[in-house]
């Protein structure tokens, strides 16, 4: 069988939720964490955010965000646990999507600064995410109980 004859299995609602959670830890990372930081090494200023089409910025980001967060849940699969999803997210955040902002901050000379912010929360969001889609993943039940029942041929006696 070929990846063009394979049916999608996700869980849409899952998928939702993690492209929400990016408004949640994006608004503690840019706001609380980092927003002085990432303001003066960005050289956005609050005057220049402010005016921003609110509707605009929020509703794009909401459609980016579902579609790394669609990706993502085929890229972990359908039998996925929280465990691995979490895994699988650390994974892309740090060795896809950091290293590619890497590339692109070093021809365009911007800070190590502004780097370590951005794909920092890369890292943390697709981690999150991940971990959401795994728990929810359709066959996430089942693969917990598994990994409950699983025994320890050391410990039998």
């Amino acid at each position: 069988m070929d990846a063009s004859s394979t049916p999608v299995h996700v869980n849409w609602l899952a998928i939702l939720v993690a492209a929400l959670a990016g408004f949640v830890v994006g608004g503690v990372w840019y706001g609380p964490l980092f927003s002085k930081v990432w303001m003066r090494e960005s050289g956005v200023n609050p005057e220049k955010a402010r005016a921003a089409n609110k509707a605009k910025l929020f509703g794009t980001v909401f459609v980016l965000n579902l579609i790394a967060a669609f990706s993502l849940a085929m890229f972990i699969g359908e039998n996925a646990t929280w465990k691995f999803g979490l895994f699988a997210g650390f994974m892309t955040g740090l060795t896809f999507v950091s290293t590619a902002l890497g590339v692109i901050y070093l021809f365009e000379a911007r800070s190590l600064r502004l780097w370590l912010i951005n794909a920092g929360y890369q890292v943390v969001i697709f981690s999150v995410m991940g971990a959401i889609l795994g728990a929810w993943s359709p066959a996430a039940p089942q693969a917990q109980a598994d990994e409950q029942h699983v025994i320890d041929l050391g410990k039998v006696r």
